[in-house]
């Protein structure tokens, strides 16, 4: 029982950690939104994606 919260808020954490980046990422508007709605809709599989394949630029 307590391990599925543990994983929830670690998950929760990895989300909003990967928004955090995107919304201070260089890359234009259009791609920070469509990265922020997929973390959102898909936490898990978003969240991969975005560690994997999201923009690598420097905060502004």
């Amino acid at each position: 029982m307590y391990g599925r919260g543990f994983w929830g808020v670690l998950l929760l954490i990895a989300d909003v950690w990967a928004i955090i980046n995107i919304v201070q990422s260089n890359a234009d508007t259009t791609k920070k939104v469509l990265w922020t709605v997929g973390v959102l809709i898909f936490p898990i599989v978003g969240f991969i994606f975005w560690l994997a394949l999201g923009p690598r630029a420097g905060r502004a």
